[in-house]
C-alpha cells in the first residue's frame, strides 16, 4: 500500500470556533467530536483534527487543492465575511489572487493566524 497522509493536528485556542471556521469557509460537512478533537474531513480522506492548545499557537500552513467552482465558492465566502486575503504566502499582495502554474490561488488566515491557501492547480502544474 502506498503511503497516504491520514490526518494532521491543527492547534487552536478555541477548538470549536476554528473547526466551524474551516467548515464554513471551505464548505465542508460539520466536524464531529472525536476525543479531544473536532475532525474536519476533507474530500480525499484526510482530516484536520482540531485540538485546543494551551498557550500560544504556532502558526502553520495548510493548503487545499480545489476545483475552479470550489475556488469561486470559497473566495466568495472569504469576501462575504470581509476577511483579508493575499496572492502570496508572505501577505505582500492584499486583495489579489495569483495565477501560479496556470491556476488560481489565494491565502487567508484563520482565527489563530494559521496561513490557509486554496489552489486550483498543484505546485508545478498537472
Amino acid at each position: 500500500m502506498p503511503v497516504h497522509l491520514n490526518h494532521t493536528i491543527v492547534p487552536a485556542t478555541d477548538r470549536d470556533a476554528t473547526a466551524a471556521f474551516l467548515v464554513e469557509i471551505l464548505g465542508l460537512e460539520p466536524a464531529p467530536v472525536y476525543g479531544p478533537f473536532r475532525v474536519v474531513s476533507l474530500g480525499n480522506g484526510v482530516s484536520l483534527d482540531v485540538a485546543r492548545a494551551d498557550g500560544d499557537v504556532p502558526p502553520q500552513h495548510y493548503a487545499f487543492l480545489v476545483s475552479e467552482p470550489e475556488f469561486d465558492e470559497i473566495w466568495g465566502r472569504i469576501k462575504e465575511r470581509g476577511l483579508t486575503f493575499w496572492a502570496d504566502p508572505y501577505h505582500q499582495r492584499p486583495g489579489q489572487i495569483n495565477t501560479n502554474d496556470g491556476g488560481r490561488g489565494l491565502y487567508w488566515s484563520d482565527p489563530d493566524g494559521h496561513n490557509l491557501e486554496i489552489i486550483t492547480v498543484p505546485y508545478g502544474g498537472w
